[in-house]
């Protein structure tokens, strides 16, 4: 009696099959981002002069603790009420900067107590080590939404557009540069220079 035939497995076209799939999970994959801050680190100084002297007045402090309650100059103080705090704090113009120039833009109660010039006027965060990752990115963004509303409201006042909308020209015109644009730009970020300064949390 003859012996039958193993039947064969036709693997022909497997590979088309595994290639089809490749392809399929590639495109219907999503594929996650991390998250983070954009920030312009300034640039290292290697000079060997003395640091300025800075005013306690100049200085607008915030902690955040292990159960992301928020001091602002000591006091507890609600999220929502950060960015306005820190507007005040910035648009005070209680005195005047480096070279002895009053802020004549400057729109705030003019308090000698409170920052003398946007100039001098530091941001200091502290966070505890156990503070939410979720709960400090919100201080950043009420910290930045803070300047942001300030310099949208100059770039108003000086050149009839929002600052967001010469940010996007130029993000648009990369390769091809607007010394104008950028001067523009430039002028307003001067005007209210982002200097926020982060402490390093307690090692307890």
């Amino acid at each position: 009696m003859a012996k039958r035939a193993a039947p064969e497995v036709n693997a022909g076209s497997m590979a088309d099959i595994a290639f089809l799939l490749l392809i399929f999970f590639l495109v219907t994959t999503t594929i996650e981002k991390d998250k983070g801050i954009l920030r312009s680190l300034p640039p290292i100084d290697d000079s060997q002069t003395e640091p300025p002297i800075i005013k306690q007045k100049n200085l607008f402090t915030i902690l955040v603790n292990r159960d992301d309650r928020l001091l602002v100059e000591e006091e507890e103080m609600d999220i929502k009420d950060l960015r306005q705090a820190a507007i005040d704090f910035l648009d005070n113009g209680g005195g005047v900067n480096p070279e002895g120039e009053s802020c004549d833009y400057c729109r705030g109660k003019k308090d000698p107590e409170s920052s003398d010039h946007p100039d001098k006027a530091i941001i200091t965060l502290k966070h505890d080590r156990e503070t939410t990752y979720g709960r400090y990115i919100e201080v950043q963004n009420e910290l930045v939404a803070a300047y942001n509303f300030l310099r949208e409201r100059e770039a108003q006042r000086i050149f009839n557009r929002s600052f967001a909308s010469m940010l996007e020209e130029k993000e648009k015109n990369q390769f091809n540069k607007d010394e104008k644009l950028n001067a523009d730009i430039q002028r307003i970020k001067d005007m209210y220079p982002m200097k926020l300064s982060e402490a390093e949390p307690d090692k307890s």
